[in-house]
């Protein structure tokens, strides 16, 4: 049995496919696009929270050289306050390697409160970091919401009496 196909006029439907994937095409990689810009600011987000927490680990360990109380980021409170920035930025106190985030360390702040050995707690923050959030089209500076990390003192460098 031989089936007559029926043929169609083509003419009408010259370039739709074209048209659809154009549209089709141009929404997934607006999509991906997001996906990427929203990727790196999670990654950063998570970059801060970690040089907090860093940060504080790092400050636990260390002797504050100060009298009991609040002591804020203008006092040199540990052996060094460059020393524990560079910690929370790099992850060493020499200040080698990369700094993810572009994080400075004006952004960071030591703060410790009845520090001594298994006492008191150390809160290191970060402040007015500035995100740069680039989409296509749209540029932006967000600042991010401040970050606090606390570590209770543990041997503070000192031996007790």
């Amino acid at each position: 049995m031989i089936r007559k196909t029926q043929t169609k006029d083509l003419s009408s439907e010259r370039g739709s496919t074209l048209i659809e994937f154009a549209v089709v095409s141009g929404v997934f990689f607006m999509m991906l696009l997001a996906i990427c810009a929203g990727s790196n600011l999670y990654f950063t987000h998570n970059a801060l929270v970690e040089a907090t927490r860093r940060g504080a680990r790092y400050a636990a360990t260390q002797a504050a050289h100060s009298t009991p109380g609040t002591i804020t980021s203008g006092t040199n409170v540990g052996p060094n306050l460059l020393a524990i920035r560079r910690y929370a930025i790099y992850g060493n106190s020499a200040g080698t390697g990369t700094n993810l985030v572009n994080l400075a360390p004006e952004n960071i702040e030591v703060q410790y409160t009845n520090f001594g050995v298994g006492t008191g707690s150390v809160a290191v923050s970060i402040t007015g970091y500035t995100y740069n959030f680039t989409f296509p089209g749209v540029t932006r500076q967000i600042t991010m919401p401040p970050y606090r990390s606390t570590a209770v003192g543990e041997s503070a460098g000192t031996f007790p009496p």
